[in-house]
This record gives C-alpha cells, structure tokens and sequence, in this order.
C-alpha cells in the first residue's frame, strides 16, 4: 500500500526521535511472527526499557543516514525492526531479542 509524503514524514520523524542518542540498536527480521507474538515481544521489549520500531525500509535507510552511527549502513533484506536502548547496558536488545527467539521458537 501506497504511503501520502506527509504520512513518509510523520514516520521519518517518529524514527529518527526513537534512534536519537541511543546506545545500541538490533536489526529484527520479524517474517513469520504471529500477531500475537509481535505484541508479546513488544510488551517484554517495553518492560525491559529496550523500544522497537518498525518501519519501511526506504524510510529506515533515510533515517539510518542522517543519524551519526559508527560503520557502515547493513543490507536489510526481508521484513525488518529496530530494537533499541538508550540503557547502559549495551547488548540488551540482542540479548533480548535473542531470548524471545529462543522462547519461542
């Protein structure tokens, strides 16, 4: 389905806010989960102070560019998600989304 600009803006700006000033981000392939599944992954996710961000990939990489990230830009191939934190401790989205994978699948 087609997006209006202004609604490609809305969530340009809604991204950019989220990935601004945070400490780590994890690429989530997310093909395959179920309704319900998302919403349990982004309620554990919230509880745990970690945020998770879906967006067009055209879009993600518009973000992904303006922002002041180290290395370079991953390919993102298929359905994917962002899971952040701004938390010191670094690695809590992988380890988080990594436990989610393994509890579920």
């Amino acid at each position: 389905m087609a997006i209006s600009k202004a609604d490609k803006q809305v969530i340009i700006k809604k991204v950019h806010e989220a990935l601004s000033g945070i400490s780590s981000a994890v690429f989530v392939n997310f093909h395959g989960l179920t309704v319900a599944n998302t919403t349990a992954l982004r309620k554990e996710l919230r509880s745990k102070g970690i945020g998770y961000v879906v967006a067009k990939k055209t879009l993600l990489r518009r973000v992904l560019a303006e922002l002041p990230f180290k290395g370079s830009a991953p390919e993102l191939p298929g359905e994917i998600a962002i899971a952040y934190s701004a938390g010191e401790d670094i690695i809590a989205p992988a380890r988080e989304i990594y436990e989610f994978e393994r509890t579920q699948g």
